[in-house]
């Protein structure tokens, strides 16, 4: 299977994307999934209820039509992609287009967790029995709040990143899969088994799944070992 991978420059390009949109878009979950979570379970009014809805919509959505009302509103003759073209940016067709599918098919599986753990009551009142004896808001969040949820943080981005692994649908539509610039590991095998190379197929799809079971081991023992709230 190595020696396949190795061989082949197209399948080599497609490890090398995925592992860097996996980067990328490991670092943007860092970012945005506790600042959602924690705005989402602690936030009043009908505002968090909008974000959540639009969080979880790839969830819900199909794929393919989700990249497709993507492709429409970032595309060249959009609001956005206009206002960029000038500046020689754009977000289709490139890899910047791979991370964003990434990013937003994986954000709901690392915000509902995050979300779960902020909302928690007895988080909360453990929150509020720091504060009355005195602790400031930042030692609150810093000794109590993070590390009592980092354990659940740590499983929802690796669910996160697992789910870049495997987009598809998103990815087709706004990032094009143009061999050896926008095909990720997935869209290699959808390659593969369409020019009929079914040992490339093979060797992909054990590669993903000897990754998948990492990532499922690990969460599960994240999980497991997260304190009871």
């Amino acid at each position: 299977m190595i020696d396949l991978i190795l061989n082949e420059p197209q399948l080599l390009f497609s490890l090398a994307l995925t592992a860097k949109t996996c980067l990328v878009t490991l670092a943007l979950f860092l970012v945005a999934g506790p600042l959602a979570g924690y705005y989402l379970a602690r936030a009043p009014g009908v505002a968090p209820r909008v974000l959540g809805f639009i969080i979880t919509i790839p969830l819900v959505f199909p794929p393919v039509a989700l990249g497709y009302m993507l492709l429409t509103a970032l595309g060249r003759t959009s609001l956005v992609g206009g206002a960029l073209e000038p500046f020689g940016l754009s977000l289709i067709f490139n890899e910047t287009a791979v991370a964003l599918a990434g990013f937003i098919a994986g954000l709901p599986l690392v915000v509902r967790p995050l979300q779960a753990a902020f909302a928690s009551p007895r988080l909360i009142e453990l929150e509020e029995a720091a504060r009355i004896h005195g602790a400031g808001r930042r030692d609150v969040f810093l000794r109590i709040t993070l590390p009592l949820v980092r354990p659940s943080l740590a499983a929802a981005l690796l669910l996160g990143c697992a789910r870049v692994s495997g987009e598809v649908g998103i990815t087709m539509m706004l990032g094009g899969n143009i061999s050896e610039r926008t095909n990720t590991l997935s869209l290699e095998i959808f390659n593969a088994v369409s020019r009929a190379d079914f040992d490339a197929a093979n060797a992909l799809c054990l590669l993903l799944s000897l990754f998948a079971a990492v990532i499922f081991l690990a969460a599960e023992l994240l999980i497991r070992r997260s304190p009871r709230l």
